[in-house]
């Protein structure tokens, strides 16, 4: 069974390459276009001229939204502890770099410590 080919909001990924930053910046949601027609910061816009040059980048920013031409490529993104190597999808488009580097560990519970329950206050602690 052949693989259905992605499409974002009715465009292939080729044409979605082909665009001026501006006209994709028409197909995204209003929070996503206003970032973008505001403009880059000079972090965001040296990760694009990586971008370019490179295959896998590492950066802090966390709030850059996926663009067409990140496609393909690994972006190591900054945790707050560690660099989370990120591949780009094209079902990431148009959303942002930090949600799939996540800055919480899921929490794993064990046995309760001494002293948690009635029953282990009586133990000593050694």
């Amino acid at each position: 069974m052949a693989r259905k080919e992605f499409l974002f909001r009715g465009k292939k990924i080729d044409d979605l390459k082909s665009l001026s930053l501006n006209e994709f910046a028409e197909l995204l949601k209003s929070r996503e276009r206003r970032k973008i027609k505001r403009g880059f910061t000079e972090e965001e816009k040296k990760l694009l001229k990586d971008l370019e040059r490179k295959n896998e980048v590492k950066t802090h920013c966390r709030d850059m939204v996926i663009l067409p031409l990140m496609v393909g490529k690994t972006i190591n993104v900054y945790n707050g502890k560690e660099f989370v190597a990120v591949r780009v999808t094209a079902e990431m488009l148009g959303h942002r770099l930090g949600e799939f580097a996540l800055t919480r560990k899921r929490v794993q519970h064990h046995a309760p410590g001494v002293g948690a329950t009635r029953s282990s206050q009586a133990l000593s602690v050694r």
